[in-house]
């Protein structure tokens, strides 16, 4: 049975997923790029990104992971971009990723505010979901043709996931830094954490990576 799984989500040693003052300028809030140093480091992040070199190992081998099986991503809007409100159709935002988004996959952006699906190079097309995140899930399953599905952030996302009982699988990063400040990805589970068991902890010598397995449905 095809499952809804979170991969390579970046945390700081004093739980944030992001920084303070997202935006324009600062897109993981202030500091928060520093969460995905370490994958940047790797082979396979670097090539999905266009770029040559990096390093094979443990961390590689977790970013592989997070891609295999995948036929369709739900995000949230945060993770999307910095729009809020009513979309600006004079300025049409289409993600951070440019012309060629890194996805080549049906992706459903979960939104308050309609607006028109937008096709890009490369097989990404990115789908606006009004619904609520029952509606996107159902969208993605179907559009990934019995694949997995991959649930990126932002923390919220996250969150409404885990509470709803509907995330799979979480494969999270500790990263040695402190923010500070920003978006914790385990606030507000109210009871979203149970049933969860932690299947995997093994570190490398850049960062601790721990996956959570859904035991309950």
């Amino acid at each position: 049975m095809p499952k809804l799984r979170a991969h390579n989500i970046s945390v700081s040693l004093d739980g944030y997923m992001a920084g303070p003052g997202q935006g324009l300028e600062n897109p993981l809030g202030v500091g928060g790029e520093r969460l995905h140093t370490w994958a940047f480091q790797t082979r396979s992040a670097r090539e999905m990104h266009g770029m040559s070199g990096g390093d094979e190992g443990l961390d590689n081998d977790f970013m592989k992971q997070g891609d295999a099986g995948i036929g369709a991503t739900i995000m949230g809007r945060n993770m999307y971009g910095p729009v809020r409100g009513p979309w600006d159709a004079e300025n049409e935002w289409k993600g951070w990723w440019g012309d060629n988004p890194p996805y080549h996959h049906p992706v459903f952006v979960l939104t308050h505010h309609p607006h028109p699906s937008i096709t890009m190079e490369g097989g990404t097309t990115f789908h606006f979901v009004t619904e609520g995140i029952e509606v996107a899930l159902e969208r993605a399953f179907e559009a990934a043709g019995g694949a997995d599905v991959r649930l990126g952030g932002g923390a919220s996302t996250i969150q409404q996931y885990m509470r709803a009982g509907l995330l799979d699988e979480l494969h999270f990063v500790i990263v040695p830094i402190l923010l500070g400040g920003g978006e914790r990805l385990f606030d507000n589970l109210d009871g979203g954490a149970e049933g969860y068991e932690c299947t995997e902890f093994v570190s490398s010598p850049a960062v601790t990576h721990v996956r959570l397995t859904r035991t309950s449905k």
